[in-house]
């Protein structure tokens, strides 16, 4: 047997040892006997340990399943590490002053010294159940959703009856005597992934981001500490959720809870990896602890009414509600990234005020926001708000796509099952990396880039992919996967295990994960970069994008899996299109360029006008002299679908001044009505055109070139809008008075005259008419949502989205439910008992999306 463990009389001898030593720190109690008549002991921990029911509180339970030791063998460590360390470490004298912890080491002692001395892996109790199998699944037994199952000697038996077992008793009855519990957390192994409690439906749940945050925050203590990054996967409500838990128990009574699954074995090499396990979550631990408080009748309330105001394509403006408190304040936070910590480094603003603007983004990109209160005497916060997630807008010039391959598009291919490989695409997940039973497998994933134009540049892209279950990679740190760029013309069948295997790559993109970054339930993304993104641009002509997934490809002695497994959203345990591997790319179109010539040149002195000729400068008596010219597009380009991206005045110079005065010449965009000196002196001037140009620059080169910055290029944008010629005025400063100081630019008769070159793309500028009438109704226990719409030739489809808490004012602001032209879906995610918001926006093809139109679906309950 493991004899590093600790056995559970260690345990109890350990902790009424530390009891007598520090007996205003540590209580220690037996709430229940087991059916072997061993007690069921828990131990209480805080500062002063006197007042300790009176205090909120952190519920820690381990080991409810026999064979996963790590729950007793962390709690021991645990107490340890707080009487080694609670006289100066001031974030745990906090934690302990504030806050209590209700720690249950082993709430399954008759399954953990049967584990320990006879069967290893033995999981459940020791019931007798009177037909020669022993045991019930503790973790089954609790009446939350209790399921019934007459297999008694199943791993997962749950008994008789709910609340059958004398364990599931126990921690009910002192968890009903404790109203003073507002986190639980249940240690179990194995997975290195946290699973939040869930009500076995698909509607998001206020506390959902209380949960996530919770584990999220954790998850970066558990990360300094070793680098590892657990999963955080709440399952795939309402079917494939575990039934009878005490998780699920604890939430139903508004208990914040979670199961932290540790490790890659049960009972892992203790000096290795059971240390490293401990180390990592110690930490992880006293942050939970340190955040009972935060979810107690002392916490400020959750802010109300967490919305978006307005998104641009590079800021956001959020908003909110709550009671006029001077002792209130609000932290604002921020991530590119699901399931992200809420700490400082993602922290954007600190505010009193009831909104914020959020600038300086990334067009066209993904952000999650989060908000709490905080009591600024006492510091204690807030539940979080339900987390904001939006889209920023494309920039003026930008279009995008978000790509999903096809079902016959993504699959796996196993080195073992070659003739079944074709079976495996389109079918519920992909299995990567190299087990006994299937060999070597890899991922293909192929996208249709038919929908880009070739040419296009690629300003963004990203791939994403969903990890659903570790549970296969057994091995700590052992193995990388990595996602190669293969060359689609050179494969000739996809379902081909060899040529995909033996296919160089043309490139690999970013970093390979490790095995201990690999998450389960974190979406996994792999940013482009600029040389990814330029063989992107090219791989457009051959209108496909094949990828290849792929981990470790042998396995060590003794060891029989280190499998990934990747939901593609397709088959019958598939999750659907929320889960499918996607392409999110962010390009602009291919360009084309107009070259105009002035339409009239003039020299404009104070008492004439000379046609035909471009000078300007100081004329004998120091009167300023303008060179004016004005350019028309002279092509139909039609307004509304042309964005001009770049522009670029050029003229010529034909002299410099003799005299050494420093004299410079400016250009600039104006609005004009008369070419008059005294209409030009009045001019309204709209943006000076590049930089200034210096007498001596004239010397240096004939040659000049005025780009346009973005307002000017905007501007100019307008006056096509307009469609009023553009009007340029030169005209010269000097630092003193100066005289007979003119320059001859190029003639409009010149062979080479001065040049407009305006490059520019054809894309839609403004989104189309939104739908309206928009109405829900009940069919065969779905909600389905019915809209009308505008005819437009533009429309390529809409975009519903559903949110429990606020009228969605983003696209992404919620859970997406449909995608197309359709005029209907039904809401197959939700249940119809719940209240709600809907909101369908129409798209075009860049997509630029209308405004929403929303209803509320208040469901048959308000819960």
């Amino acid at each position: 047997m493991k004899i590093q463990y600790a056995s559970y009389q260690d345990t109890i001898d350990f902790l009424q040892s530390a009891m007598s030593a520090h007996p205003h720190l540590i209580r220690l109690q037996s709430i229940g006997e087991t059916w072997e008549g061993r007690p069921i002991m828990l131990v209480t921990i805080s500062l002063d340990v006197t007042y300790a029911d009176d205090k909120p509180a952190l519920l820690y339970t381990g080991s409810i399943h026999a064979r996963e030791w790590i729950g007793n063998e962390l709690a021991v460590k645990f107490v340890q590490y707080v009487i080694d360390n609670y006289r100066f470490n001031p974030k745990l004298q906090n934690a302990l002053t504030r806050n209590t912890l209700y720690m249950v080491p082993c709430l399954n002692p008759d399954g953990f010294e049967y584990s320990r001395n006879h069967f290893s892996f033995w999981r459940k109790n020791r019931r007798n159940n009177g037909d020669g199998t022993f045991g019930v699944d503790l973790n089954r037994n609790f009446d939350a959703k209790f399921m019934r199952n007459q297999n008694t000697g199943s791993n997962t038996y749950g008994g008789p009856h709910a609340f059958s077992e004398p364990e599931t008793c126990a921690i009910r009855d002192f968890v009903e005597s404790h109203e003073n519990i507002r986190i639980a957390l249940d240690y179990h192994s194995q997975g290195n992934v946290f699973f939040p409690a869930h009500k076995f439906n698909h509607e998001v749940e206020i506390e959902g981001t209380d949960l996530n945050v919770l584990c999220a925050n954790m998850n970066h203590e558990i990360k300094k500490v070793t680098g590892r990054q657990y999963g955080i996967h709440r399952g795939k409500p309402p079917a494939q959720l575990i039934h009878g838990s005490g998780r699920e128990y604890y939430y139903r009574k508004g208990i914040i809870a979670t199961v932290v699954e540790v490790g890659t074995r049960n009972i892992p090499d203790y000096m290795k990896n059971m240390s490293e396990s401990v180390a990592e979550n110690i930490p992880a631990v006293q942050y939970a602890l340190s955040e009972a408080i935060n979810y107690s009748p002392l916490a400020p309330k959750r802010v109300a009414g967490f919305t978006i105001k307005s998104v641009a394509h590079d800021s956001v403006e959020l908003e909110w509600q709550y009671e006029d408190r001077d002792d209130i304040y609000f932290e604002v936070y921020r991530s590119q990234h699901n399931k992200n910590p809420c700490g400082e480094e993602t922290l954007v603003a600190i505010t009193k005020t009831l909104s914020f603007t959020d600038s300086q983004l990334l067009s066209g990109h993904s952000y999650f926001y989060n908000i709490r209160a905080v009591d600024k005497v006492t510091k204690i916060k807030s539940p979080f708000s339900p987390e904001l997630r939006l889209k920023t807008r494309l920039a003026r010039t930008e279009s995008a796509r978000t790509l999903f391959p096809a079902r016959e598009s993504v699959g796996y291919l196993s080195q073992n099952n070659q003739a079944k490989n074709k079976e495996h695409f389109g079918y519920n997940s992909m299995f990567i990396g190299v087990d006994k039973k299937r060999g070597v497998s890899m991922g293909v994933v192929q996208f249709d880039l038919s929908s880009i134009n070739a040419g296009s540049q690629i300003l963004s892209a990203q791939f994403f992919i969903y990890p659903m279950n570790r549970v296969a990679a057994k091995i700590e740190k052992y193995g990388e996967w990595s996602v190669a760029i293969l060359d689609a013309d050179q494969i000739e069948d996809i379902y081909d295990y060899a040529a995909i295997a033996e296919a160089k790559p043309l490139h690999t993109l970013g970093q390979t994960i490790e095995s201990d970054k690999l998450t389960q339930g974190i979406w996994l993304k792999w940013q482009f970069n600029g040389v990814e993104r330029s063989l992107l641009a090219k791989l457009l002509k051959q209108q496909r994008l094949l990828l290849r997934l792929q981990g470790p490809k042998k396995l060590p002695l003794g060891k029989d899996s280190q499998v990934m497994q990747f939901d593609i959203g397709y088959g019958p345990f598939g999750s659907g299109l929320h889960y499918r591997p996607n392409l999110e790319l962010v390009y602009q179109l291919p360009e084309q360029q107009l070259v105009l010539s002035p339409l009239a040149c003039n020299t404009i002195y104070k008492d004439k006008v000379v046609a035909d000729k471009l000078a300007s400068g100081f004329d004998t008596e120091g009167d300023i002299v303008y060179g004016q010219m004005s350019f028309d597009l002279n092509v139909d380009l039609p307004v509304e679908r042309t964005v001009f991206t770049n522009a670029c005045l050029t003229v010529r110079s034909c002299n410099s001044i003799a005299s050494a005065r420093d004299v410079r010449f400016t250009i600039e965009l104006v609005e004009l009505r008369d070419v008059d000196y005294q209409h030009v002196k009045q001019r309204q001037k709209i943006e000076y055109i590049g930089y200034e140009v210096s007498n001596e620059q004239l010397r240096e080169r004939a040659e000049h070139h005025f780009i346009f910055d973005s307002y000017s290029l905007q501007e100019l944008e307008r006056l096509h809008q307009a469609q009023t010629p553009f009007y340029f005025i030169i005209r010269a400063t000097a630092e003193s008075q100066a005289t007979d100081a003119l320059v001859n630019w190029t003639n409009c008769q010149d062979q080479q005259p001065a040049q407009l070159k305006i490059d520019y793309i054809a894309r839609r500028k403004h989104p189309v008419a939104a739908p309206h009438n928009l109405q829900t109704q009940v069919e065969n226990g779905v909600v389905k949502l019915t809209w009308d719409n505008e005819e437009d030739e533009d429309l390529v489809g809409f975009f519903v989205v559903r949110n429990r808490f606020h009228p969605p004012r983003s696209p992404f602001d919620g859970v997406k439910l449909y995608g197309g032209r359709d005029n209907y879906t039904l809401d197959n995610f939700g249940t119809p008992d719940i209240a709600k918001y809907y909101a369908v926006f129409s798209y075009d093809d860049v997509p630029n999306y209308s405004q929403p139109v929303t209803i509320y679906y208040p469901g048959k309950t308000e819960g």
